[in-house]
């Protein structure tokens, strides 16, 4: 699996991010994207969960994801990351299994 291109547009006091992900092989039920950042003066992370769009054209298991968060912070403090997803899973941010676009 891997990123394809990221795009962000900003108006209206929000980001709007949109990015290319293939998953080659896996399901797109088994893995979430989420748009993350680093937690500021002690607080928790923020962990966005983005929205899978249509499957790309021509391409097994690629798919365009998208989500708002608010511009309250540089859009350049958010990154895409593609991590397992089960319900009895848990994926400490260490894990080797989490892709991070970069």
């Amino acid at each position: 699996m891997h990123f394809g291109d990221l795009q962000v547009e900003t108006s209206e006091g929000q980001h709007a991010f949109q990015v290319t992900v293939y998953l080659d092989e896996l399901e797109p039920d088994a893995v979430r994207v989420e748009l993350y950042a680093e937690g500021r003066e002690g607080a928790a992370p923020v962990r966005q969960e983005m929205a899978r769009g249509q499957p790309l054209v021509g391409v097994a298991h690629g798919y365009r994801y998208h989500v708002r968060v608010p511009a309250t912070r540089p859009a350049g403090e958010y990154t895409p990351r593609i991590i397992p997803d089960h319900p009895a899973a848990v994926v400490p941010l260490e894990a080797a299994q989490i892709l991070w676009q970069r």
